[in-house]
């Protein structure tokens, strides 16, 4: 039972790699945006996929390293860990700067 949730999980790692590449490419655009409201939403986006994008990179980087080398795989699941929070925090930040930019309006 443990090795299907884990083979699950690392589908699921592996179909939001290819999002979070369709996702930067969505975002990516040549024009600037209109206001700074605007450009800073974009840019949370853009590090929220990003971040998500080293977690994923780094989930399947640990799956393939050998438990003998255990500095890189330390380092490789730090990573890991650390991409994962920033990624948490930067969707976080997202309904925070709206309700800070709405509360400002009024």
């Amino acid at each position: 039972m443990h090795s299907i949730n884990v083979l699950c999980h690392e589908f699921v790692v592996a179909v939001s790699f290819v999002a979070c590449i369709a996702g930067l490419l969505l975002l990516w655009d040549r024009k600037q945006p209109k206001d700074n409201l605007e450009e800073t939403e974009k840019i949370l986006f853009r590090m929220s996929f990003s971040y998500w994008l080293v977690y994923c990179v780094a989930f399947g980087v640990e799956k393939m390293i050998l438990p003998d080398w255990e500095t890189l795989l330390m380092s490789v699941k730090i990573t890991t860990a650390l991409s994962y929070f920033l990624t948490f925090s930067c969707i976080l930040s997202l309904p925070l700067h709206k309700f800070a930019v709405r509360h400002i309006e009024e």
